[in-house]
């Protein structure tokens, strides 16, 4: 059962399993009341995301368990390798995956992510550069990369 709060982008929702993250709801995605007390990984991602949005934390320290096949396990792990303000395309991560001909199923896997930001699924675009897909919708995925940019050249990473 997720934890639902209030963030810059919406309501979001966080559920954990024994410690560990298991789903992030992007706003739009999911509804329900807020639960109290939050388990402190649940409080703790929120504080992360909130960091996040202000443009002060580039990189997640939080325990993560995302359910999936072997091959979507293996393409999340490639996207967090995707650094802080830049972009990869599904055709790059087939590539990091050694599935060069996978594109399709990496941009399966990319849709299918159970951690959004924190998996940073967003920063994945088509193969000319254009926004494509995001559970968020495109206009929250311009959102993010821009905020991700700014930071990046405010601060020269």
């Amino acid at each position: 059962m997720p934890y639902w709060r209030e963030t810059v982008f919406g309501r979001m929702g966080i559920e954990e399993q024994d410690g560990f993250l298991t789903r992030i709801w992007l706003p739009g995605r999911g509804e329900g009341e807020a639960q109290a007390p939050e388990p402190p990984v649940v409080r703790e991602a929120f504080r992360q995301l909130e960091s996040y949005f202000a443009g002060t934390l580039t990189t997640f320290d939080l325990p993560l368990k995302p359910k999936g096949t072997p091959f979507m396990l293996r393409v999340w792990d490639a996207l967090c390798q995707v650094p802080y303000g830049a972009t990869a395309s599904y055709k790059d991560i087939a590539v990091a995956v050694d599935s060069p001909r996978a594109c399709r199923a990496v941009g399966l896997a990319n849709n299918r992510n159970p951690l959004p930001i924190v998996i940073p699924c967003h920063r994945i675009v088509g193969s000319n550069g254009s926004l494509v897909g995001y559970a968020g919708g495109l206009g929250m995925k311009e959102r993010l990369l821009e905020l991700e940019r700014s930071q990046r050249d405010a601060h020269g990473r």
